[in-house]
């Protein structure tokens, strides 16, 4: 049974959201305060994550939670749940590493859609179907491991991270939409999420080497690995 924490200070949306994941068959566990989380977690992780953003005297304490869990494991499936949904918010929440981030008015059978997808994207990992090294120029991908160095040095990528710069890389020059993007990272979230995984992508290269410019937005299309050899 896949194991489930919510991390959430209002009580009733917490007891609400356990019930209804309870009834299809998860292990829930809630918790909230990020102070309680971490206790539990240190312990044991979760399978998957629900976070809030602001926990009762923490305006910002799922936005610590989830940069804590990112750096036990780049593994495990976080989303955000919360009415917080600015850009600003969007885009602070995935580049802490979060999976996925969603507003409260997101239906449940969204929401049941939205974990489902990262479930089967750990499964599909763990499988390991994709047994292959991919070298292109100072690019080096190992499926296997699930790792991406650049120019000798390991670039520190979420899962959905490492799916994307593998559908991009696997074919160099060829333009890859959002949805085929979505496809091979197994997720499904708007144009403005995936524009905001690309920009951290390119920052964790340039990061590395800052003449980085391998990742090129196809303005109407989506996105292109053009190799530097």
């Amino acid at each position: 049974m896949k194991r489930i924490a919510i991390v959430e200070d209002e009580a009733i949306i917490r007891e609400n959201y356990k019930e209804l994941l309870q009834s299809h068959g998860y292990s829930v566990q809630g918790f909230p305060n990020r102070a309680d989380a971490m206790q539990a977690f240190s312990l044991q992780l979760p399978d998957l994550a629900i976070i809030d953003i602001g926990l009762e005297d923490e305006l910002d304490g799922g936005f610590i939670l989830c940069q804590a869990l990112r750096a036990k494991s780049a593994t495990l499936p976080i989303i955000f749940l919360t009415a917080r949904d600015s850009d600003f918010d969007i885009v602070s929440g995935l580049r802490l590493g979060a999976d996925d981030y969603l507003s409260k008015d997101t239906s449940f059978p969204h929401l049941l859609a939205r974990i489902a997808a990262l479930f089967r994207r750990s499964e599909a990992s763990l499988i390991q179907k994709e047994s292959e090294i991919i070298l292109h120029g100072n690019l080096q991908i190992d499926a296997d491991k699930m790792q991406v160095s650049w120019s000798n040095k390991i670039v520190e990528l979420t899962v959905t991270e490492f799916w994307m710069v593998f559908a991009l890389a696997k074919r160099p020059g060829h333009v890859r939409s959002r949805d085929d993007l979505m496809t091979d990272a197994k997720i499904y979230v708007d144009d403005s999420t995936i524009t905001s995984h690309i920009k951290r992508i390119r920052k964790k290269f340039i990061k590395i080497d800052t003449e980085f410019d391998c990742i090129n937005t196809v303005y109407g299309m989506g996105y292109r690995w053009d190799s530097a050899e």
